[in-house]
């Protein structure tokens, strides 16, 4: 399992007082640059070599300002091209979100999936979990 903390900004807030919605998927997303750095180490977008296929995220209660959201990202299912990210957030000891990310291994030349095998794929399956929050 990989773990992020994000310091909410005061600017991450809506007009209801809390953290506004749109600020949960682009954390997951920051959270998953440690997943992003085995199939890119250097994060180099022009050698990137994974799409996204699909966002789900789940409102459980809401996080606010001033405390910080801690994020356990690990992978719940490993495909032959494509994997599954499960994220928690959670603040003050309690899970306020899950999401669910399917990644797929792409190859953007050939606009076509490519097989995880090898070293990857056992890095891959370091983190593979399984738990309750995995889409049904």
């Amino acid at each position: 399992m990989m773990t992020c903390t994000i310091e909410p900004a005061f600017y991450d807030t809506d007009a209801l007082g809390h953290i506004n919605n749109t600020r949960v998927p682009a954390w997951f997303e920051l959270a998953r640059n440690e997943l992003f750095r085995l199939f890119t180490p250097n994060l180099d977008p022009r050698q990137w070599r994974l799409i996204l296929a699909r966002v789900e995220v789940d409102y459980h209660a809401e996080l606010h300002y001033g405390h910080d959201v801690t994020i356990h990202t690990f992978i719940s299912r490993l495909g032959n091209s494509s994997f599954t990210v499960t994220q928690e957030a959670h603040q003050n000891g309690q899970v306020t979100n899950t999401g669910h990310t399917v990644m797929v291994h792409f190859d953007h030349q050939t606009k076509s999936a490519i097989p995880i095998e090898g070293e990857l794929r056992q890095a891959l399956e370091s983190h593979l979990e399984t738990r309750a929050t995995e889409p049904a």
